[in-house]
């Protein structure tokens, strides 16, 4: 099975920026999407490969919809990559901010679910693609004050799974990552901007790097058509659950 163009939201920073890199040096060409166009651009003429990049936010579906359909002709999406998602607060459910739960909701699952239904069709017209959904350990379990986020990842294991049963012999691939702490942007944007809170999330520990899951994307498109990799949990070394992590 070879794939030769990928579609990646979220490009603009951590997993789907590092995820860019990689696929662009292995020969790709790339669709890169995002909300913050100069970001997009500049990453554009940092790649040795044909990109194209579209600036919409997954939560609007007609935004979604109007950026796929302006995509060249010639550019057939072989391997969706939904990375797209957020955190948005961390309080117990009675004190939770509606507007974070809205934002989880609409970015995490609306936005995965808008974005592959509209690729989902020249994927089904060739029989041939590959969707990979990146979750989260927080998708796995449930940790105080993870409420609404934790259920928002459940809700893309959900999906991860049931779209590889709705697509179940067409030759279409769907498989999910899911990661434990990465050091990226994550927590800077669910704590709001407040970087002390954000840098004791990693502090003392190795987190996971955005390349690491970049890499395990490309381990998992370079397999024979025969193998897909349908579920995959990568934690760092020093952590054995949501809450549970060796710092030194």
């Amino acid at each position: 099975m070879t794939f030769k163009t990928a579609f990646i939201t979220g490009a603009t920073s951590g997993i789907g920026k590092a995820t860019a890199e990689i696929l662009a040096d292995q020969g790709y060409k790339l669709i890169l999407c995002g909300r913050r166009a100069d970001r997009l651009e500049r990453l554009k003429e940092e790649l040795p490969t044909e990109v194209h990049t579209l600036t919409f936010d997954v939560r609007n579906q007609a935004e979604v919809d109007e950026a796929v359909a302006t995509l060249p002709d010639h550019l057939e999406i072989d391997v969706l990559i939904n990375n797209a998602g957020n955190a948005h607060g961390m309080a117990p459910l009675q004190s939770g901010d509606v507007a974070d739960w809205d934002a989880m909701i609409d970015i995490n699952v609306k936005g995965l679910l808008y974005v592959t239904r509209a690729v989902l069709p020249g994927m089904i017209d060739r029989n041939n693609g590959y969707i990979i959904n990146i979750g989260s350990i927080a998708g796995k379990e449930v940790y105080p004050s993870g409420n609404v986020y934790c259920a928002s990842k459940h809700a893309v294991d959900a999906i991860n799974q049931g779209l590889r049963i709705d697509l179940n012999g067409t030759g279409i691939k769907v498989s999910a990552i899911n990661p434990g702490l990465v050091e990226t942007e994550f927590s800077m944007v669910r704590f709001k901007g407040d970087e002390d809170r954000s840098r004791k999330v990693y502090a003392g520990m190795d987190a996971l790097q955005a390349r690491d899951i970049a890499e395990i994307i490309a381990f998992m498109l370079s397999r024979p058509a025969h193998v897909n990799l349908a579920d995959i949990l990568v934690l760092p070394q020093a952590q054995a659950s949501s809450t549970i992590v060796s710092r030194k």
